[in-house]
Formats: structure tokens, C-alpha cells, sequence
């Protein structure tokens, strides 16, 4: 069985799961909180970032793209036709672009911001940078949620799936990034029906149930967080 250090607000985190998940790859959850810097951990990822994965022979592989590369070598050329990736090296590229788009670039701008106001500073110690929520910060990403939110409209209504007409990586990377926004009530579906519709697709799918059933200790999700039908 493989080993997942990860946090349940990581959106990393929840990429790498709904990709083991979809896989059908018993692995064993570890939560990890990155500010502990456990020295433990640190031995297996000198950054002290989620996700690591203990892989085969307990190799520990570092960081989002280089588990779901690795994933996809050992897992995804056994499913042919329902891969995540395309056959076509260009179609391959987009996929790549789209999910470091998600996961760097909307994480840096948004996520990365309102998940440390909100959740992470009521657990890290004072001393680390822990306590009240910096409202600027919190303005200043939530501004940022709408430039986004109109691309993934545009590619959610031109297209079938996010990089073209099969569901991939890039799809799980972006259904993981605005899942940790959802669960926090952050996200205005009404102003987008053709992301909604998208996100409602990729939500049913059975890979998804575990992360719906995600709860952070004293934040209660939103109250539409696990509904199939929104």
C-alpha cells in the first residue's frame, strides 16, 4: 500500500488524491501540517511541502507534477482509452498547461492566499505567522477569483472537458483547486452555469465522495459542499 502525506485543504494535495482514487490505488492518508516542520518529514521532502508519496520500495516522490507524472508511467497506460492523458503530444502539452495553470498560478494568485487567512493561521502558533485572518489579503485574493472563474467559463463552454474532448489531468487539477474554494463558500456558481455544469460532472464521479467528506476542525463546509446537484 502506498503512503500519502497530505492536508485536506492542499489543493496539491486533492489533485494527488482524486488521481489515486480514480486509479483505484489503496494508499494510506497521512495528515501533514507543513508548519510543524516535523523532523520526520522533513527527511523525506527537505522542503517540508505537500504531497509526498511513499511509492513503491517507500521512494518518496515530492510535490504535485512529479507524482502525477509518475502516476500516469506506472498507473495510466493501463487504462488505454481512459487515460488522462491524450495520445497526441500537443493535446499532452495542453493538458500540462492547464493543470500548472490551476495548480501554480490560480494557487499563487487565490487559493494559496484565502486557505492560509482562513484555515491555516487558526492552527499555526503566533510566533509562525498564526492568528487573525489579514483582511487586505483575503480582498485582494477574492478579487482575483473572478478573472479566473471567466476562463475556466470560457473553456467550460467551448469545450467538452477542460483540454479538449476527454476528461484529464487538467480537469482533476482544477476540480481540486476550486473544490477547497467551495468548501469554503467562496465561489459564486450562479455567475458561471457552464463551470458549474463542469464542476457538477466532475463531482460525481465516485473518485470525488472522499474529498466531499473532508472536514476541518471548528469551519463547517459550505451548505452545498457535498451536494451532487447545486
Amino acid at each position: 500500500m502506498l503512503t500519502l502525506f497530505h492536508h485536506p485543504m492542499s489543493s496539491s494535495s486533492r489533485f494527488v488524491r482524486l488521481i489515486l482514487n480514480e486509479y483505484d490505488v489503496a494508499t494510506n492518508l497521512i495528515e501533514e501540517y507543513e508548519w510543524a516542520r516535523r523532523r520526520e518529514f522533513l527527511v523525506l521532502n527537505p522542503a517540508g511541502s505537500v504531497p509526498v508519496l511513499l511509492a513503491e520500495r517507500e521512494v518518496p516522490l515530492c510535490g504535485a507534477y512529479v507524482i502525477y507524472e509518475y502516476l500516469d508511467e506506472t498507473r495510466g497506460g493501463l487504462r488505454r482509452d481512459q487515460r488522462f492523458f491524450p495520445e497526441n503530444p500537443l493535446e499532452r502539452a495542453e493538458v500540462r498547461r492547464l493543470t500548472e495553470w490551476f495548480l501554480t498560478k490560480f494557487e499563487s494568485e487565490v487559493t494559496r492566499h484565502i486557505v492560509r487567512e482562513r484555515i491555516y493561521k487558526r492552527e499555526i502558533p503566533l510566533a509562525q505567522g498564526g492568528g487573525a485572518p489579514d483582511s487586505q489579503t483575503l480582498r485582494n485574493a477574492r478579487a482575483n477569483i473572478r478573472p479566473h472563474m471567466k476562463y475556466l467559463e470560457w473553456l467550460c463552454a467551448s469545450r467538452d472537458w477542460l483540454a479538449g474532448n476527454s476528461i484529464s489531468y487538467a480537469d482533476l487539477a482544477a476540480a481540486a483547486s476550486l473544490s477547497v474554494l467551495d468548501f469554503m463558500g467562496e465561489l459564486d456558481w450562479k455567475s458561471f452555469p457552464a463551470s458549474r455544469d463542469w464542476y457538477m460532472r466532475i463531482k460525481s464521479r465516485p473518485s470525488f465522495r472522499p474529498l466531499l467528506n473532508d472536514r476541518i476542525r471548528g469551519i463547517a463546509p459550505s451548505t452545498h459542499y457535498a451536494d451532487l446537484d447545486f
